[in-house]
């Protein structure tokens, strides 16, 4: 119990690390964690994680996220791209390349903040739920856009302060290291669409002989990255949206397991890590994101989504591997709720 809820969620970590915690599994994250991935490294071998920026391409994904747009800085009314400097001292040889860009932070390969989404809870016990997200932090409070939409105001703050609590920026500054195991969905089920439950990931386990660890990173491929690839900046919104596996976020079974493993954080090659629309947990006031809610609000469990899985995994299943050493920092960007990622897995 802490100053902001009386009562916590079932299945949450609230209050676990310390009543003003920001990092929730991330604590597990430890020194001993990086040994342990540093040991599963055999070859030196790197693997980019990370899907090219500019990917999926367009709108169709998401259409509140938009495309990055790379620009030059500017010198004046001058470009700042492929400037002599000449032009200012005729005695310069130097040619500069300076640019910018607009991004939506998860727009691709991205990791989410604990401060990505939150869910309607009665944290004082009094019968009155209120906006609230991981470990009792408020919206308008803590976590600040520029309309307050709390008890159906929807009244303009004016400005967008954003994360002031749980922001990517905790996630940065800890660090994100350690040992990694790979759960290669494709390789035993194919690319069918279907909620990845608790029985299908035992299967896994159990054929690939995988051991899981309190603290460990669990990466999921599916073999969207590879199709998005293919489609070169032009998803076909109607294959992909009949094709892939993701998460059976209603799962009973697979949220205890999620909740009794210790992992930190869980990722995969498709745009949510859990299946949408997902099968509701009640038939009264729940969740649109089940996984979500299960792990950012109430494990504080990190997401990582459109990561580029396909390449590794095939890689480790060749060598009849599973685990490897993750490196993936995301931004170390103040009050961002999320961030894009070139994650690196080393083998």
């Amino acid at each position: 119990m802490t100053a902001r809820w009386k009562k916590r969620p079932p299945l949450s970590t609230w209050g676990d690390f310390g009543p003003d915690d920001q990092l929730g599994r991330l604590n597990l994250l430890t020194a001993a964690k990086v040994r342990e991935g540093v040991a599963e490294v055999q070859e030196g071998r790197t693997f980019c994680l990370s899907l090219p920026l500019d990917l999926p391409g367009g709108t169709a994904m998401n259409p509140r996220r938009l495309p990055p747009q790379l620009n030059a800085t500017r010198r004046g009314e001058l470009a700042n791209m492929t400037y002599p400097l000449s032009r200012d001292d005729a005695r310069l040889s130097d040619v500069i390349c300076d640019d910018s860009v607009t991004l939506a932070l998860q727009y691709s390969t991205q990791w989410d903040s604990l401060a990505h989404m939150g869910q309607w809870f009665d944290v004082n016990d009094n019968g009155k739920p209120e906006m609230v997200f991981y470990n009792g932090y408020k919206a308008g409070v803590d976590i600040v856009g520029e309309t307050d939409y709390r008890a159906g105001c929807g009244c303009d703050q004016g400005t967008h302060l954003g994360a002031k609590r749980l922001g990517i920026e905790h996630m940065a500054q800890h660090g994100i290291q350690g040992r990694a195991v790979m759960i290669d969905i494709k390789r035993h089920f194919g690319i069918k669409r279907f909620a990845f439950g608790y029985r299908h990931l035992q299967q896994i386990i159990e054929a690939d002989r995988i051991e899981i660890r309190p603290g460990d990173l669990i990466c999921f491929r599916t073999g969207m990255d590879e199709a998005i690839i293919a489609m070169n900046g032009e998803p076909d919104m109607a294959f992909l949206s009949t094709h892939f596996a993701g998460l059976d976020g209603s799962d009973a079974e697979l949220r205890q397991w999620i909740h009794d493993s210790g992992v930190v954080a869980l990722l995969a090659d498709n745009p949510a890590v859990e299946i949408l629309p997902a099968t509701p947990l009640n038939a009264d006031f729940y969740p649109s994101h089940p996984l979500h809610d299960l792990c950012l609000f109430r494990l504080g469990v990190y997401l990582g989504e459109l990561w580029l899985m396909s390449p590794l995994a095939d890689w480790l299943a060749g060598q009849q591997r599973y685990a490897f050493l993750l490196t993936a920092p995301p931004l170390r960007l103040p009050g961002a709720v999320g961030s894009p990622a070139t994650p690196i897995a080393t083998v």
